[in-house]
């Protein structure tokens, strides 16, 4: 399985397609290729018959180069990657960052596949493929491809848990650049997988990825705030922001005024979830405050209910 990133920081799954499903993907879209150029010659043939040898040569020539060599990468220039072989064994060919193929990227492809499939019978695609890691010939390697497989197994993705109520809108100001991203990668596999980890083994994970997080923003976390919630809060920032860049808002955010802020509750007033402060120690209660004061004190943010304890 290869990972691939992207500036949303999904890791984007990419199963590479193998020698055995690759070759007979090859050996239909060389069928094919065999059964048209055959089907052309024919016809030339009959409508060039009154031609002399080397006019007839040429233009058989040009036949072939025009069906076998031609055809494949106008094929996989329309169709993004799939000709017919690889859509009947359920594969494409993708750029390196996951993208859909373009003509120049097919043009190389089928121009070197001319001498490492065709001229060589496929000794020299085979050997580059059994060589690279990932199953790439020479075609794939200066074209800056990759065959994939399409068919996979459907795979659950892990649930990222969203930061607390009170967090929403905390981190709008941060400065989020310079976040590389394999470190965004290994938040979202912590914060995915939180659940399953010790609570000790996680909460030490946490403090180090919110450390890296704040040595990279140049803002510390705020204090009081368990780590684990401050990384899902500042994850939900960046895909808010990259949301807004993607439907053409994110000049709002940026040129324009801030989006106004909720107001923020301290941990004493409004304490986290326990999904994200299990393992924190415990808040010490308010100097001088005893039994009679654990009462709800109303404030503008939030409303007291009027329940008060029995005596």
């Amino acid at each position: 399985m290869s990972e691939l990133v992207t500036g949303e920081a999904v890791a984007l799954e990419l199963r590479p397609a193998r020698l055995p499903s690759r070759a007979l993907a090859v050996l239909l879209d060389l069928l094919v290729g065999v059964i048209v150029y055959v089907v052309v010659t024919i016809a030339l043939v009959a409508s060039t018959a009154s031609l002399d040898e080397v006019a007839q040569f040429a233009v058989s020539l040009a036949a072939f180069v025009l069906v076998m060599v031609g055809g494949p990468i106008a094929v996989e220039t329309l169709s993004h990657g799939r000709s017919l072989g690889k859509m009947a064994f359920g594969l494409r060919v993708v750029r390196d960052d996951g993208g859909p193929i373009r003509f120049r990227h097919a043009l190389v492809r089928g121009g070197i596949g001319v001498i490492e499939i065709l001229l060589t019978f496929g000794v020299v695609a085979c050997v580059a493929s059994l060589v690279s890691a990932r199953g790439r010939r020479l075609g794939d390697v200066f074209a800056g491809t990759l065959v994939v497989r399409e068919r996979v197994p459907v795979a659950h993705a892990g649930f990222l848990p969203p930061p607390p109520p009170w967090l929403a809108g905390r981190f709008s100001g941060l400065d989020l650049s310079a976040v590389p991203d394999g470190l965004w990668l290994a938040i979202r596999q912590y914060l995915g997988r939180m659940q399953q980890l010790d609570p000790q083994v996680g909460w030490a994970m946490a403090e180090r990825l919110a450390a890296d997080v704040a040595a990279r923003t140049g803002t510390p976390a705020p204090q009081g705030v368990p780590p684990a919630a401050y990384l899902a809060a500042v994850v939900q920032e960046r895909q808010a922001r990259e949301a807004r860049r993607a439907f053409g808002n994110g000049s709002a955010g940026v040129h324009g005024t801030q989006p106004a802020q909720p107001p923020s509750l301290s941990p004493a007033t409004a304490a986290p979830p326990p999904f994200y402060g299990s393992a924190a120690a415990p808040q010490p209660p308010a100097p001088g405050a005893g039994p009679a004061e654990t009462r709800e004190t109303p404030s503008p943010e939030r409303p007291g209910s009027g329940f008060a304890p029995p005596a």
